[in-house]
């Protein structure tokens, strides 16, 4: 997608995945691009629908979850557009866990049994269910990689103070419940996930997306417990599988190494797999809408003008 100009846009920052308008220092205009990254590294070539899968599944899982947590979402203009408040963010990610895979397993196996301050239980394999969702979080950094911090850590750096880090961490283990919930309806378990707050008005409002393959993992509950007890990998809808490719192709977005060469064929995988996610988690078919730029600011231009309005 090309860098708009909206009328009164204030500002732009660019993401690794999405392009971020500030419209009047109140709106701000979320566009889901086609970019992918891993390892903090967007990846050479962008992948087909994949901004409007993202888009639709947070506006799916934002809409769902209004009752536990007020959030930033007003409308989604176009198949790959969001319009929300601004807010605050808080400089911290919530990550909550309900499995012990990725960085948690990868911690795990090395012999560790606490990360960020919580002690992971004895005797667990890959996958294997936490007896409780923990909540893990790190570091938002505005560049390089987020880090791994403790609780305590986070009220000390005076991020978050111990009030506000209460109702936050009250309101991500209701989301989570919620995605599993809404997950379990379509066969899946939702097994890791991030979620962003930030501040409007002095309330605590829910950012950015969720519970999509980009901030998420999804197992599918049909045969899970077989597949651990025969210590099978589990079948899994998420963005693993590319970083998986990456790993057994010598790049983990490290100095010196190189990302391996994307064929038509393997975007063309890679861009099923996530409508494949879309289908999966939000139970409705996906209609690919291809983003004509024009017709996309002037959708975003309209909304805007319309919520003005009110």
């Amino acid at each position: 997608m090309p860098q708009f100009e909206f009328p009164d846009q204030m500002g732009f920052y660019q993401g690794k995945v999405r392009d971020v308008y500030t419209i009047d220092n109140t709106l701000l205009v979320m566009i889901a691009s086609d970019r992918i990254s891993a390892f903090d590294v967007i990846l050479p070539r962008p992948i087909p629908y994949k901004g409007q899968v993202l888009n639709g599944v947070a506006a799916f899982m934002l809409e769902h979850t209004r009752d536990i947590c007020t959030n930033w979402l007003i409308s989604t203009p176009a198949p790959n557009a969001s319009i929300g408040y601004k807010c605050v963010p808080y400089k911290v990610e919530v990550v909550v866990r309900g499995n012990l895979c990725g960085h948690a397993w990868r911690t795990y196996s090395s012999g560790e049994r606490t990360l960020c301050g919580v002690t992971m239980p004895e005797g667990l394999k890959e996958n294997d269910f936490f007896p409780a969702p923990i909540i893990t979080p790190t570091t938002k950094a505005s560049e390089g990689h987020d880090e791994d911090i403790s609780v305590p850590e986070i009220i000390r750096q005076d991020l978050v103070t111990e009030a506000e880090w209460q109702e936050i961490s009250t309101i991500a283990l209701q989301l989570f419940a919620r995605g599993n919930e809404l997950a379990r309806q379509q066969g899946l378990i939702l097994a890791d996930t991030k979620y962003e707050f930030g501040k409007r008005n002095g309330q605590i409002v829910l950012m950015d997306e969720i519970h999509t393959p980009d901030s998420s993992r999804y197992f599918y509950a049909d045969g899970f417990e077989a597949r651990q007890a025969s210590g099978e990998k589990q079948k899994q809808l998420s963005k693993e599988f590319v970083r998986e490719w990456l790993i057994d192709n010598n790049f983990m977005g490290k100095e010196g190494q190189h990302v391996p060469e994307m064929t038509d064929e393997w975007i063309n995988t890679i861009s099923e797999r996530y409508i494949e996610l879309f289908e999966k988690v939000t139970g409705t078919q996906f209609q690919k809408q291809p983003l004509d730029e024009e017709e996309t600011y002037g959708r975003i231009v309209d909304a805007l003008q319309e919520i003005r309005k009110h």
